[in-house]
């Protein structure tokens, strides 16, 4: 499991022109089961991304085709986590000893 933590680089003009693209992408991850929950940042200084991925290779491949990063306008910070407990509606996600 993952949390991937962006932070603006550039300016908020630069970020709302690619905002549409990186919707598309974000509801893409959503749609093949890799992101499981996203968000901006308070204030609006960049965003937060709960992905489930097999490894880190993977989250790296996607979050570089980020219409964010390809643009330049972010950092990406990627955290590698074991969810070993969790509330009971996101069981599903809780890794036991023997899935890592």
């Amino acid at each position: 499991m993952f949390i991937v933590s962006i932070t603006y680089t550039k300016p908020a003009g630069d970020i709302d022109a690619l905002l549409t693209a990186h919707k598309k992408f974000l509801n893409q991850q959503y749609a093949e089961g890799v992101f499981l929950m996203s968000g901006r940042k308070v204030p609006r200084t960049g965003g937060i991304i709960i992905a489930d991925c097999a490894d880190r290779a993977e989250i790296e491949a996607i979050m570089e085709s980020d219409p964010f990063f390809i643009g330049g306008v972010a950092e990406y910070e990627i955290i590698e986590f074991v969810p070993s407990m969790t509330a009971e509606a996101l069981e599903a996600f809780r890794y036991s000893v023997d899935r890592n």
